[in-house]
């Protein structure tokens, strides 16, 4: 399959194009209404979005590159600033668009830009890694850093609509791509086994960016997203089994001060919830050992420093799933089986923490 369109419904519905070759298909996207766009990209993606930046001005609009630094270094609000001030001096009216151009950092402060200028102008998401395509620029969760954590920032805003081009994955760094799988292996144990199942059948063919197989892994993590981000757009419930994996991983994140890559870190989360629901007498040895063995191929982590437990416990009681100070995880019960496991103990939380220190 060369093409697929996955619809996001709710209040605000747009679609997610999964594909290749899809940069006539993102011009065509924005409004005629609009005169101007800026597209916000990592500097590292300068050349391509000045293609893109082309493309648009030889359809008659008027775009500006806005380059922000790579990874979480863009997701602060001096960066937001800047923006904001490019598009006051650039005369942006509420009927023009921004595109977030580039990874998951890139697409969320593009996101939240956009919803913050005029109270909110169209915004169009083009994901350019695995981990944006499949997670970030999926449910309009727009944010920014600060000193205390990871996206305590932000807005729900919904994009007008999300182009996945897996060309232009062939130039992502092999790690990174690798590191993107964090994510996709969450969405085969909260939800799809059989995203599992490919994987675990032949890791090189489900990594390889141009197979079927790699197509249909991906396609199905963006529909797994796309329905339950439908159905809980601002996260009252449903859409909190999305998080798997991501207290510890956000904690690890910030107490190595965002130079881990998310799905690495997530990766660690997975096997201590993993741990951690095994010790509550909610999952099976062999689940947990599958956790192991699924992420231990695709070259991701499952074992952290043991010196690090007090400063990511502290990180973890910030975390946005915390309510009237009880800590709160997205366990398992099974595959396909996520639930909230609410206010474990101490002892509970350090033990299963003891099953992955290095």
């Amino acid at each position: 399959m060369s093409e697929q369109q996955i619809e996001v419904g709710g209040v605000d519905p747009y679609k997610i194009v999964v594909g290749r070759s899809l940069l006539d298909s993102v011009v065509k996207e924005v409004s005629t209404k609009s005169t101007k766009v800026l597209i916000v990209h990592q500097i590292a993606l300068t050349a391509s979005a000045e293609v893109l930046r082309e493309a648009l001005v030889s359809a008659g609009f008027e775009a500006i590159l806005a380059g922000v630094p790579d990874g979480e270094d863009s997701k602060r609000i001096e960066v937001a600033s800047w923006c904001w001030q490019l598009l006051g001096q650039s005369d942006f009216t509420r009927t023009d668009t921004v595109i977030g151009f580039g990874g998951g950092a890139a697409t969320d402060l593009a996101g939240f830009v956009a919803a913050t200028w005029l109270r909110g102008v169209p915004v169009i998401h083009v994901p350019t890694t695995l981990l944006g395509m499949v997670d970030a620029s999926i449910g309009g969760k727009t944010g920014i850093n600060t000193t205390e954590g990871k996206n305590l920032v932000g807005s729900f805003y919904a994009p007008q609509a999300v182009f996945c081009d897996l060309d232009t994955l062939k130039t992502l760094p092999r790690n990174e791509l690798l590191a993107g799988f964090g994510e996709v292996v969450k969405y085969g144990f909260i939800s799809e086994p059989r995203i599992l199942d490919l994987i675990e059948h032949d890791p090189a063919t489900a990594t390889d960016v141009d197979s079927d197989v790699f197509f249909e892994i991906i396609s199905r993590c963006i529909e797994i997203k796309a329905r339950v981000v439908s159905s809980d757009f601002k996260e009252a419930g449903l859409r909190e089994i999305l998080n798997y994996g991501h207290t510890l991983g956000h904690a690890i994140e910030l107490a190595e001060r965002f130079t881990w890559r998310h799905g690495a870190a997530i990766s660690v989360g997975m096997v201590f919830v993993a741990e951690l629901a095994r010790l509550n007498g909610r999952l099976s040895e062999s689940v947990v050992a599958r956790h192991r063995s699924v992420l231990g191929s695709l070259g991701l982590p499952i074992t952290y420093r043991a010196d690090k437990w007090d400063q990511l416990l502290a990180s973890m009681q910030r975390d946005k799933k915390s309510r009237g100070g009880n800590l709160r995880f997205v366990v398992l019960d099974d595959i396909g089986k996520p639930t909230i496991m609410t206010a474990p103990t101490s002892e509970m939380l350090f033990a299963a923490f003891q099953e992955i220190v290095d």
